[in-house]
């Protein structure tokens, strides 16, 4: 199993990044997908989601209206738009593919990629 991202990387405040996440090893569209975020000092915080159908998606309220997460199930592939970026939003952004079945969780995260956000 494996999930890479990839597209951090340093914006000037109001600037836009798009992180994707290639994901392999497990079947992708039964998949939850989940964006994280970890900011020195600061816990995990979960920034968007989206079901493996893509019928549900959420989003932290420091974000919304900002980012936008989406999928491709063809291409095994979730992507976190970010637009209007905010120093606050420097961190570590990891990717999360999640599945409760038959009682039982499986669980897989990403290395990260780190996303700064300064002039």
């Amino acid at each position: 199993v494996q999930l890479v991202e990839s597209g951090g990387g340093f914006v000037q405040p109001g600037g836009s990044l798009r992180l994707s996440c290639a994901a392999s090893g497990f079947t992708f569209s039964s998949f939850a997908m989940r964006w994280y975020r970890q900011a020195p000092g600061k816990e995990r915080e979960l920034v968007a989601s989206m079901s493996s159908v893509g019928s549900s998606i959420n989003y932290a309220n420091s974000v919304k209206g900002r980012f936008t997460i989406s999928r491709d199930n063809a291409k095994n592939t979730v992507y976190l738009q970010m637009n209007s970026l905010k120093p606050e939003d420097t961190a570590v952004y990891y990717c999360n593919a999640f599945r409760r079945r038959f009682g039982n969780d499986d669980d897989y995260w990403g290395r990260g990629t780190q996303v700064t956000v300064s002039s």
